[in-house]
């Protein structure tokens, strides 16, 4: 992996351990000189994650719409900041630019991020691995929708299990280091009628 997209919230949170978390993923992956791809804001975790990345001596390379740069929260010391003119842009170059995912906990726009790119890889537009660091299981009740969603056979067990969760981060890493798609088509009972 030489680049890893990080979503999370524009928001620090209610709790200091998603900030200390989102450091933590900065640092870590520029320690492993993997670079980091991120919205290219300078508030809340998305900041935190960048400026622990660049403290440690990483690259970091922001994709942010020019509105967000007009009402000034693009990060003003990044490696490289690429300006876009619409959401839409930006995911598609976050994306583009990035070898792997890793979701922190944020809002919706974060939410939406991951999912994104979560059906092109079920629906094989790309095969990147994707990973939810579940700080203080912010994500527990993500997970339990999933696995009710298998259970319920609108995802198959093969596409739930792209998504890696992991509450240790050096283990999450090295996961998406280790990452293989699966080769099941997204489609369950195609030829069910009911």
């Amino acid at each position: 992996m030489r680049r890893v997209c990080v979503f999370s919230g524009s928001s620090p949170g209610a709790d200091l351990a998603y900030r200390a978390a989102a450091r933590d993923v900065g640092r870590r992956l520029a320690e492993r000189g993997v670079e980091v791809v991120f919205g290219g804001a300078s508030v809340g975790l998305m900041g935190a994650v960048a400026d622990a990345a660049l403290e440690e001596g990483g690259r970091v390379i922001g994709v942010i719409p020019q509105s967000l740069v007009d009402r000034e929260v693009a990060h003003p010391a990044l490696s490289e900041l690429r300006v876009v003119e619409s959401m839409h842009e930006r995911k598609a170059l976050m994306a583009e630019l990035s070898d792997a995912f890793i979701a922190l906990p944020g809002g919706v726009g974060t939410l939406e991020e991951l999912f994104e790119v979560y059906t092109w890889n079920q629906l094989g537009l790309h095969a990147k691995p994707l990973g939810l660091f579940n700080v203080r299981g912010y994500f527990d009740g993500l997970v339990h929708f999933l696995d009710h969603a298998v259970a319920e056979r609108f995802v198959t067990r093969p596409h739930r299990d792209m998504l890696l969760v992991g509450e240790e981060l050096g283990a999450l890493l090295d996961g998406l280091a280790a990452w293989e798609g699966p080769s099941q088509p997204k489609w369950i009972d195609r030829m069910s009628r009911s």
